[in-house]
């Protein structure tokens, strides 16, 4: 809890934590797979999910998805549907569709 907030105090309850989004964005940076990196990390899934999962995480933590918003907004929706790619991955569901430039 912030120094300066009361244990009461409900404007610090309808706000994600501060610097949170930040956080979270500069993690998926680090997550990300560019296209430079693609070929050598296509086939690894946990790498893949970890991506997705973060992304999602970029989404929950946006300033217009507040964490008490009644009703389920885009964000909200991408993010669970980022988390059920994720699991796909996890799960082994999912697999590398190879490179459209390579004719697969």
């Amino acid at each position: 809890m912030h120094p300066s907030a009361k244990p009461n105090d409900t404007s610090s309850q309808r706000e994600w934590p501060a610097e949170s989004q930040e956080a979270a964005r500069a993690l998926h940076e680090q997550l990300r797979i560019n296209e430079r990196q693609w070929h050598a990390l296509k086939a690894q899934p946990q790498r893949r999910a970890a991506e997705q999962l973060a992304a999602a995480l970029v989404l929950l933590l946006d300033p217009a998805n507040p964490p008490g918003a009644a009703s389920a907004g885009p964000q909200r929706h991408e993010a669970a549907a980022l988390v059920e790619h994720a699991l796909g991955w996890l799960k082994g569901d999912l697999r590398d569709p190879g490179c459209p430039s390579h004719g697969r």
